[in-house]
């Protein structure tokens, strides 16, 4: 059943997403075999606006039952490092006449994740009460934020609480290759196999 969760309509998707992270399995870590408590929620890049939609009803609904949501937004987050650090309005000036590769690997240091981005999460972090955290925007900050550098450098900082990572792709398993996240179900080099696929677990 859990299987084919991951391929039925949004509202149903919805309601397991629900279910799970509501329950007190999933918020008191049962189950995961010392593993962090690290969980993938892939969908296709063609339903972002709609699967947005779904994370505002999750958070809305969640709190309501009591179970309280830090959403950090990696899109947002950068935004604001790249203001706090004095370098946003030169970005937007610089922008239209540097090369492509610059402007990456300006905001790729800029915002690379072990010194600045995962400081910045776990500052939100200690001062938010929070049950679980959602990460978003993930495809929005592609290619100078990877996905699955932000959970190797978030293990030892977000191990107390589950964390979902809302991703434009697939999260695929295979014994040849191992466990990857692929970004839009194209790029098949984000090599990370320690996060659960939420729509794999029971309710």
């Amino acid at each position: 059943m859990t299987k084919t969760i991951e391929k039925s309509p949004v509202q149903d998707r919805f309601q397991h997403l629900l279910a799970v992270i509501s329950s007190e399995r999933f918020l008191k870590k049962e189950g995961l075999g010392n593993e962090v408590p690290f969980f993938i929620c892939p969908y296709r890049p063609e339903e972002a606006v709609e699967m947005g939609r779904i994370q505002k009803q999750l958070v809305n609904k969640l709190q309501q039952l009591g179970t309280l949501v830090l959403e950090i937004n990696l899109y947002d987050l950068s935004i604001k490092l790249l203001k706090e650090r004095n370098v946003w309005d030169r970005i937007i000036q610089s922008e239209p006449e540097i090369a492509k590769d610059q402007l990456k690997e300006l905001l790729q240091g800029t915002l690379d994740s072990r010194a600045h981005l995962i400081p910045a999460i776990a500052k939100e972090m200690n001062a938010t009460n929070f049950d679980v955290m959602f990460i978003t925007g993930v495809g929005e900050v592609f290619p100078y934020i990877r996905s699955h550098n932000v959970l190797n450098n978030l293990q030892s900082t977000a191990k107390d609480k589950p964390t979902v990572m809302f991703f434009p792709g697939a999260y695929t398993h295979s014994l040849q290759d191992g466990a990857s996240l692929d970004l839009f179900g194209r790029l098949h080099d984000d090599k990370y196999y320690r996060a659960f696929n939420i729509f794999h677990c029971e309710v």
